[in-house]
């Protein structure tokens, strides 16, 4: 996409429409009839990210020196939501990725930029790997510390649920800072993927299978001081708008189980009464209640990601945004697993059998737990609505 399109008014429909109808052919083309095999046989959507690399997708955020689209949180918005509206392993893997190459954007130095953004466009991958089994979905807590080797450091930590695991090509490892007795005193490295120390192990779950999110391990890891990050404790996350991209691929879930609705109960008709499945009208209340929920949904995500641009485009920290994007990824969420239980339902027993309606709803269920899990995301914004201090560091009450 050319400068020109970056001077168009970025609160406009015309602009995130042209976003939609430039990334909709590849989503279309290649990323959509991936789906089914990527499920069926767990298998990592790399071709897919390929794909998006070579017309700069995975660089969407990413400056034009860079090798990127420039597109900022909007772009992100757009097609993570339209990737998730096919395929849920593939728009997640890409919404990590995006905010793993956004933490060097926004905190690494021109070497670090030119050694690891750069090769983006020639399809390399990039993703997180920050939460660990023990402590569960508590992310800014580990117990793996950083060791000092001379200038540099080694790592040695048992992280899980790192998407994209032994198929990235760089990870953004958090671990406690090396000689540091502050457990709420984090580093951050940018770790080749290709180490020999790192060890995935199999990814098999209900749904997204395609994310590889498995146990991560890393092993006597050596890591230059030319890959420390200079980021502050929390600011990974919640400062590089990950959450943001993450709430639009869940979005573009709900999205897609609510078109396969539409499709089917529009095509499907009772031959004993030679009516469709949508005239009755439950049916199409309940579908209904589903756009009107993503309707909404949709303008509360695009606003916070032109809050975003805003933000970063005027030096500020993204982190004052943490509650409210905390409070979308919630809500959308569980919209995605409320329109894929509204799918299943008004597709009756067809809903049931393998195929698109269950995998939706097995993918679905994903988003609930995936860090920060609603049910630990809604003690965070509870304690802070009552001015309780957040449990980080130390015992809460």
């Amino acid at each position: 996409m050319s400068n020109a399109a970056l001077e168009k008014n970025i609160y406009s429909r015309a602009y995130i429409q042209e976003i939609r109808e430039k990334i909709r052919p590849i989503v279309e083309k290649v990323i959509k009839p991936n789906a089914d095999m990527i499920d069926r046989e767990g298998m990592f959507p790399r071709g897919n990210l390929q794909a998006l690399a070579k017309e700069g997708w995975t660089s969407v955020t990413i400056p034009e020196r860079w090798g990127g689209l420039n597109l900022g949180y909007v772009g992100l918005s757009v097609v993570a939501e339209e990737i998730g509206r096919v395929d849920a392993s593939t728009g997640l893997v890409y919404a990590m990725h995006v905010g793993a190459a956004q933490v060097i954007n926004i905190f690494g130095n021109d070497n670090q930029k030119d050694r690891w953004l750069l090769p983006i466009r020639e399809g390399a991958i990039g993703t997180f790997s920050v939460s660990e089994k023990a402590t569960g979905g508590h992310v800014w807590y580990n117990l793996s510390q950083a060791e000092r080797d001379g200038e540099d450091f080694i790592l040695n930590a048992e992280k899980s649920f790192t998407t994209s695991g032994g198929q990235a090509n760089f990870y953004v490892v958090q671990t406690r800072t090396a000689n540091s007795d502050d457990p709420s005193d984090h580093s951050f490295f940018i770790v080749n993927g290709h180490d020999e120390g790192i060890r995935a192990k199999p990814w098999k779950a209900l749904g997204v299978r395609g994310n590889h999110s498995g146990p991560l391990t890393f092993k006597d890891v050596k890591v230059s001081h030319r890959d420390l990050l200079n980021a502050a404790s929390g600011d990974i996350l919640n400062g590089t708008g990950t959450v943001l991209g993450l709430s639009a691929v869940w979005l573009g879930v709900a999205q897609g189980a609510l078109d396969a609705a539409v499709a089917h109960v529009t095509k499907t008709i009772h031959k004993g009464f030679n009516k469709s499945l949508a005239e009755y009208q439950v049916i199409r209340q309940k579908l209904a209640e589903i756009k009107i929920q993503i309707t909404g949904l949709r303008a509360w995500q695009l606003d916070l990601a032109r809050h975003y641009d805003e933000l970063l485009e005027t030096n500020q920290p993204l982190t004052q945004l943490n509650t409210e994007v905390t409070e979308l990824k919630v809500q959308s969420t569980e919209l995605a697993d409320s329109a894929a239980r509204v799918a299943m339902d008004v597709a009756g027993g067809f809903g049931y059998i393998e195929g698109v309606f269950e995998r939706i709803y097995r993918d679905a269920r994903g988003g609930i737990p995936m860090a920060p899990s609603n049910n630990l995301a809604r003690e965070q914004i509870g304690r802070e609505l009552v001015n309780l201090p957040l449990e980080l560091w130390r015992d809460g009450k």
